[in-house]
């Protein structure tokens, strides 16, 4: 499905772990606020790597993966906040966190690329 688009992958694999964390926090340990909030956030980053692949123009593309930025920081702000607070564990922290900063690398290049080439 996604055999050409690393970052369309890799955003895919990490809402799938989202997701399931989110099952987990909210059925085994009743959290339901925190772990929303990086459900919405971490699945949205894949969603809107997809819109941009069936962007409308080069701009459009640019503003799509600059908003799935923005969701990238956010859940890695969330998943920071739920391992501070207690809810996940030091070593389930540090592979979300991994794959988390991997995505805003991924990212970043990506948006600082097509800015420089748009000459933004």
């Amino acid at each position: 499905m996604f055999e050409n688009n690393i970052t369309q992958q890799k955003a895919y694999n990490f809402a799938l772990r989202v997701v399931n964390a989110y099952k987990h926090l909210s059925k085994e340990q009743g959290e339901y606020v925190l772990s929303k909030q990086l459900l919405r956030s971490g699945t949205a980053i894949g969603a809107l790597i997809s819109e941009a692949v069936h962007a409308q123009s080069r701009p459009d593309f640019l503003n799509k993966m600059n908003i799935a930025l923005k969701e990238a920081y956010e859940s890695e702000y969330w998943i920071r906040l739920l391992h501070d607070a207690g809810y996940i564990s030091e070593d389930v922290y540090s592979s979300f966190y991994t794959d988390c900063v991997e995505l805003v690398k991924l990212l970043t290049s990506i948006v600082k690329t097509l800015k420089d080439s748009l000459g933004k």
